[in-house]
């Protein structure tokens, strides 16, 4: 079996075989700044999971899986309890795989063969017999599947480095009081290093918050206090302008 207790450390570049998955469940867990020489697939059962990159922030909620390539620096943050799983991947041997990190939706189907990959044993021969129709089916799921833009820059500036640390980032007027920056200089800085406005960036900070919290099971009351809407209602719109679902309904698809 490979499942994996909570506390036990594992280096999947230990082993030899090019696909190796692992299981496990896991509670306030920070895995610290680090890379693997293989390819990650990782997958949350249920709870949700932060990925930081180098400039970037990466939201992986209950039902969406990422691909964190190899050789890239990534910390994985867990508030809650998360159903982890993760398979490595030799990519030099099945290079199908992405070179940018990517968050992809699941279908039942490839949530299936994360299941049985993750519990498989480490010895197990994908290249051979069914194991190797698990896998094949594993790769063709995750290229036709859909991508999900669940990725938030980061800007480099020194002077905004402070908000990949905040709680809840302010509000445009007050950032520029605490930075020392003035309005019009955040938000340059901002489109040039993100894309987005700093108002754009965020309301999708605030959208990512959200969805950590209401995997957290977070009643939608405490969740629209936390982020500063007036009211539930304000709350449920915002979400469903960002995403196209109500919040019961977003996270309900994703359980």
């Amino acid at each position: 079996m490979a499942w994996i207790p909570a506390d036990s450390a594992f280096n999947p570049d230990e082993h030899d075989n090019d696909v190796v998955g692992i299981a496990s469940e896991l509670t306030q867990h920070d895995s610290g700044n680090h890379y693997h020489k293989k390819g990650q697939l990782l997958f949350s059962q249920q709870g949700c999971m932060r990925i930081t990159l180098n400039n970037s922030i990466c939201l992986l909620p209950p039902g969406r899986i990422a691909w964190i390539p190899p050789g890239v620096v990534h910390r994985v943050q867990i508030r809650g309890v998360v159903g982890y799983r993760s398979i490595y991947v030799d990519n030099q041997r099945h290079p199908v795989f992405s070179p940018d990190v990517e968050v992809l939706n699941v279908t039942a189907l490839l949530r299936e063969t994360v299941e049985r990959i993750a519990f498989a044993d480490f010895s197990m021969n994908w290249r051979y017999g069914a194991a190797a129709h698990i896998w094949a089916v594993c790769k063709d799921e995750i290229n036709s599947t859909q991508r999900e833009p669940t990725i938030l820059p980061l800007p480099k500036d020194r002077r905004l480095r402070c908000l990949s640390d905040m709680e809840m980032p302010p509000p445009l007027q007050m950032l520029a009081v605490n930075t020392g920056a003035t309005a019009k200089t955040i938000s340059r800085i901002m489109m040039k290093e993100t894309g987005l406005n700093y108002q754009q960036w965020r309301q999708q900070w605030r959208l990512f918050k959200a969805i950590e919290l209401l995997a957290e099971a977070q009643p939608i009351s405490e969740v629209a206090s936390f982020l500063a809407f007036s009211s539930d209602s304000a709350f449920t719109t915002f979400f469903k302008n960002m995403t196209g679902s109500t919040p019961r309904t977003y996270m309900g698809q994703r359980r």
